[in-house]
């Protein structure tokens, strides 16, 4: 009988990361479906319910991706200085029961490729062993790729940690960085986060490929760069690989969410939508001042809003968090959806024109894709990054300024989505025209004969070779 040809791929923790997994495994099969897709599952510590109910629905609407579900292992995630150091070391434990699922895959199917998550980079030496070709697939975009490949020479040649260095960063194909605006979780190197962190730079090069979750015409510098081995000019870089964007398809409810009804009726590009990702939670505070900012701009709003961090998990009392009356004087123009909306959905509705974002990939590239301009407002992991680039190289965003620990005042919420949204703003039809132009061009990278598809078909002759 002869061996089927299977891809594994391994996601780390968190629905972001799986669903990004399985969307390329999507891709994968749309283009070669002979292949099988294998996703090695970590049990979830949270939301076990969604992901669950997301691994059942996939199963049974897409029956060429199994999921390989790895036994519970216990970790005190209250004994860890952070969820990445905690995240990390849950990991490497795995790496055990990845050795013993790579093999037992590989009795019944030849593995073609193994695709790990960023996170995942313990697993690499496992995989060497066993003489299966190993890919990193980034679910942020080049420029972060290509500081990480670099960061193995940042380091080499500084001695404080970013947080320290007061200074702009030069990361080959990479606009200037404050290094303050560095990956949340590199700014002290004394930290093991930092060790952890550096550990994926150093493996990144030993891999046989990185794909990451882009399309080469909204990246070209830092995949020009990468290409050339000006990111880590004293060893090897592996081939660089664009297979977005890779976006999660809206699923299609029975009941057609509310938010989405309102809508209907609002006017053409004239609602801002607010959303901070599903991890986004904003003090009481804050919160207040997003709805004092709101209301002064006298715009149209869709805005997402999620309990404070001390009242996490509860439903937000909309009435006690938000000003007195807010409610009842924006009624007419605005609407607040309680902790979650159908984010590509309201993206793509006609009657949104702006967004205010945390800086999240996954919302830049659904953002790009749906052609709406962002006002760029981040909060953590490489989100201060992400606003560099959105803002002063890529040209899709407003920067809202904040104060040194993060707070921004209603007044720079009034002035953002002034700038993003009226009619007679210079630098929110500058915006508008650029990612109108993005949007087209990532349509293009994943139809036939596109950037996408043809570096998939790249791939696709590697893995078939195997």
């Amino acid at each position: 009988m002869e061996s089927t040809t299977s891809i594994v791929l391994y996601p780390s923790l968190g629905m972001g990361h799986l669903i990004s997994m399985v969307e390329l495994g999507k891709f994968i099969l749309r283009h070669q479906p002979s292949f099988s897709i294998i996703i090695l599952t970590l049990p979830p510590l949270l939301s076990t319910s969604s992901a669950d109910n997301y691994i059942r629905h996939i199963s049974a609407t897409v029956p060429s991706i199994t999921f390989h579900h790895l036994p519970a292992i216990s970790a005190d995630l209250d004994s860890f200085p952070s969820i990445e150091a905690f995240l990390f070391e849950l990991l490497r434990l795995y790496n055990p029961h990845i050795r013993d699922a790579l093999e037992t895959i590989s009795r019944s199917a030849t593995i073609a490729a193994f695709v790990i998550d960023f996170f995942c980079t313990t697993a690499l030496p496992i995989a060497i062993q066993l003489h299966i070709p190993t890919y990193y697939f980034i679910t942020s975009g080049a420029h972060f790729s290509a500081f990480f490949v670099y960061l193995t020479e940042i380091d080499r040649t500084t001695t404080k940690s970013f947080k320290d260095m007061n200074t702009l960063l030069h990361v080959p194909g990479v606009p200037p960085i404050p290094s303050s605006d560095v990956f949340r979780p590199l700014l002290d190197r004394t930290t093991t986060d930092y060790e952890n962190f550096m550990n994926v730079s150093i493996n990144l090069p030993n891999s046989a490929g990185i794909l990451i979750n882009t399309f080469e015409s909204l990246e070209p510098k830092p995949l020009k760069a990468m290409r050339e081995g000006k990111c880590n000019p004293y060893g090897h870089t592996p081939p660089v690989f664009c297979v977005g964007p890779l976006l999660a398809a809206q699923s299609v409810d029975e009941v057609r969410h509310d938010c989405l009804k309102w809508l209907d009726n609002q006017p053409s590009k004239t609602v801002v939508y607010i959303c901070f990702g599903s991890a986004g939670l904003l003090l009481a505070a804050q919160l207040k001042e997003i709805a004092d900012g709101l209301e002064r701009s006298g715009h149209r709003f869709l805005w997402v809003v999620r309990s404070p961090p001390e009242e996490k998990g509860e439903e937000p009392d909309l009435d006690a968090l938000l000003p007195a009356g807010f409610v009842e004087r924006t009624k007419d123009r605005g609407l607040m959806v309680k902790s979650w909306a159908p984010q590509v959905a309201v993206l793509n509705h006609e009657a949104v024109g702006g967004f205010v974002t945390h800086c999240g990939w996954n919302s830049t590239l659904e953002a790009v894709c749906a052609g709406v301009p962002m006002a760029a407002w981040p909060l953590y992991a490489e989100q201060h990054f992400n606003r560099v680039l959105l803002t002063e190289e890529l040209g899709l965003a407003v920067r809202v300024e904040m104060a040194e620990d993060g707070f921004v005042a209603a007044e720079e919420v009034e002035k953002r989505v002034r700038e993003l949204m009226d009619g007679d703003s210079k630098k929110g039809e500058e915006i508008r025209k650029v990612v109108g132009e993005k949007s087209e061009e990532a349509r293009a990278a994943m139809a036939e004969g596109g950037s996408s598809v043809s570096t998939l078909g790249e791939l696709l002759h590697l893995w078939n070779s195997a």
